[in-house]
């Protein structure tokens, strides 16, 4: 499975101090011609991304992990 979702989608590993981040993007952003806007898009749909996620009831389940 993990092969399918590489051929169809680009993958990004992001990595701080604390957290490690595997992404498969499948927005094409090479529909955006200017790399500067290209980027400025990305980063606006990963901090959606955070903002859904803070919303889900899976940041509230993943943070019980820490209860056990």
């Amino acid at each position: 499975m993990d092969d399918l979702l590489e051929s169809l989608y680009p993958e990004l590993t992001l990595e701080t101090e604390d957290i490690i981040m595997n992404l498969s993007i499948k927005k094409n952003y090479s529909l955006i011609k200017d790399l500067d806007e290209r980027k400025k898009e990305f980063i606006s749909d990963l901090k959606d991304f955070i903002d859904e996620f803070e919303e889900a009831n899976e940041s509230l389940e993943f943070m019980k992990y820490y209860d056990e």
